[in-house]
């Protein structure tokens, strides 16, 4: 069994969206590292088997909820299963996203609402069923998983998924702001080019015959040559949750290797 290490989290109770794989478990695994409990949630069955292996390994206090973010009432439940497991609910990570990439002219009006359903209404949802847990309690974190696409990049066919990035981090500012005297803090994090199943998903649409070559030429155009690892991501949303980041509320953290940052496309 792997022992949880310095306890930055411990005793808070947390609760992930989009835990079954990829980066909501990644972020899932890094709270139970620091000492959190954690309510996992997804719309796939595969969520209470994440977490079953995190409990084996971990020893951690760990429930799984199959929920649909596009849905209020199921967000409210997998709200509710969390205090009452744990007692009280301290940090929400609003991480279930999709992307479908698509010219803008072809993309279908349901390939739009598609995004806006689960990347937008999915975290507004999510947002609305933890607030008043955290209010009734004293305070709360949000971490919100924005991009740094829509909001300071963007490529052709992710009309669709930009729109739906950038609303977040409007929305993080307007609830940092009118949250804050309840000691609710709201972040959001902005990612760059991770390996995850979203981004191999991605590559397959761009390149059928052969993803690996776009992420060989997305690690090209990152100063630092490499995607990054979905625990990396992890650790950042752990900071923003834990009691470290205790003056941070409103801000877009960007996580990408310094990919945006760069002034031309020439080699570093």
């Amino acid at each position: 069994m792997v022992k949880q290490v310095a306890a930055k989290l411990n005793g808070k109770s947390a609760l992930v969206t989009g835990a079954a794989m990829g980066m909501g478990a990644a972020i899932s695994e890094v709270f139970v590292k620091y000492g959190a409990k954690v309510c996992m949630i997804d719309i796939s069955p595969k969520v209470e088997k994440k977490a079953a292996e995190l409990r084996g390994k971990y020893g951690a206090e760990i429930v799984a909820q199959m929920a649909d973010v596009t849905k209020p009432e199921d967000m409210k439940a997998a709200a509710n299963a969390a205090v009452k497991a744990f007692g009280r609910l301290d940090v929400a990570c609003c991480n279930a996203g999709v992307c479908r990439l698509g010219d803008f002219l072809e993309i279908s009006d349901a390939d739009r609402d598609f995004h806006i359903d689960v990347n937008i209404k999915g975290v507004w949802n999510t947002c609305k069923a933890v607030i008043p847990d955290m209010i009734k309690n004293g305070g709360g974190v949000i971490v919100i998983a924005s991009s740094v696409t829509g909001d300071l990049v963007a490529d052709p066919g992710e009309s669709a998924y930009a729109l739906s990035k950038a609303a977040l981090v409007g929305l993080t500012k307007a609830l940092a702001i009118e949250f804050a005297p309840k000691n609710i803090r709201v972040n959001c994090t902005q990612l760059g080019y991770a390996r995850t199943p979203m981004s191999e998903f991605m590559a397959k649409q761009s390149n059928p015959d052969d993803p690996d070559s776009i992420f060989r030429e997305m690690a090209k155009g990152i100063p630092l040559h490499r995607l990054a690892e979905p625990a990396e991501v992890g650790e950042l949303f752990a900071f923003l949750g834990s009691d470290e980041a205790s003056f941070l509320t409103g801000a877009q953290v960007v996580i990408d290797g310094a990919a945006t940052i760069r002034e031309s496309n020439m080699g570093v």
